[in-house]
């Protein structure tokens, strides 16, 4: 939807995104490996995972997505449970490849077969479908993945969202009431580095850092909320999330445009009207 502003995107326009916090239970991967005392050649430098549904149609590419062995890993789980109960179907189960940090189209669902591979797999999803250019492009313009000119939709990009107040919402104070405004939101990374910080601004040139809980996994969401005082009027919040690395949110996310609309992470921005 956000990138659609600069220049259309097809496919389904999300807001603020399928976002969630969940708890994910299972085997990690290496473990697997050691138990089954398996040799992983030195050339292999790819997982490729693979899930027991077909393609949608008899001529199309079945699913796979391939990940970097390292990351593998350090972070893949064969995810058995979702919040303490058995991994449902509808979310792949029995078993779902799940990487912490991960954009959720690389947790493999229903999974069935791993590969060690030296390259990624030439496989459709993986270098025509879930890529982002690696060099900005026109808003608009067309382009043609492949391994080389783009990455893949690995580790999420550093984000925070407004959740309340929602955008375009009316606030009416009570007479004689402060004009104090509740804001709250999550932030989250790919778990490499923690968020270091959260600022939020209500004139879209001075920032201030707002109170943070960290998680107790590097993966999961950093709640943050403040207080703001707002006169009777209409007004834009913006919000930004910065990691230990320095990472944060361009204030124009269309500078990363792809024609898939993939991976926004632009400042958050919403407006509401205090009556």
């Amino acid at each position: 939807k956000f990138f659609s502003a600069a220049a259309p995107c097809p496919g389904a326009p999300w807001h603020i995104g399928a976002v969630a916090n969940v708890r994910f239970g299972g085997v990690p991967l290496r473990q697997v490996i050691e138990i089954l005392k398996l040799n992983v050649d030195d050339r292999a430098h790819f997982i490729t995972a693979e899930g027991s549904d077909g393609p949608p149609k008899p001529d199309a590419a079945d699913f796979e997505h391939s990940l970097p062995l390292g990351d593998a890993l350090d972070r893949t789980i064969l995810a058995l449970t979702l919040n303490g109960e058995p991994l449902p179907a509808a979310h792949g189960g029995p078993v779902r490849l799940v990487t912490p940090g991960y954009y959720g189209t690389m947790h493999v669902k229903w999974l069935n077969r791993i590969r060690f591979e030296a390259s990624e797999t030439a496989n459709h999803h993986q270098v025509r479908r879930y890529r982002t250019p690696l060099a900005p492009i026109k808003p608009g313009a067309k382009f043609e993945y492949d391994l080389g000119n783009s990455e893949p939709n690995w580790r999420m990009r550093t984000k925070s969202i407004i959740l309340s107040p929602s955008d375009e919402t009316k606030i009416e104070k009570s007479a004689g009431a402060d004009n104090k405004i509740n804001v709250v939101g999550v932030a989250f990374n790919d778990g490499g580095c923690r968020i270091d910080r959260v600022e939020l601004s209500t004139d879209g040139e001075v920032w201030r850092r707002v109170e943070i809980v960290v998680p107790d996994s590097p993966y999961a969401w950093y709640r943050w909320h403040t207080a703001v005082d707002l006169k009777p009027s209409e007004h834009t919040l913006r919000c930004r999330a910065i990691d230990a690395l320095g990472r944060t949110q361009p204030l124009d996310g269309a500078i990363h445009w792809n024609p898939a609309g993939y991976a926004w992470n632009g400042v958050h921005t919403i407006r509401v009207k205090v009556l």
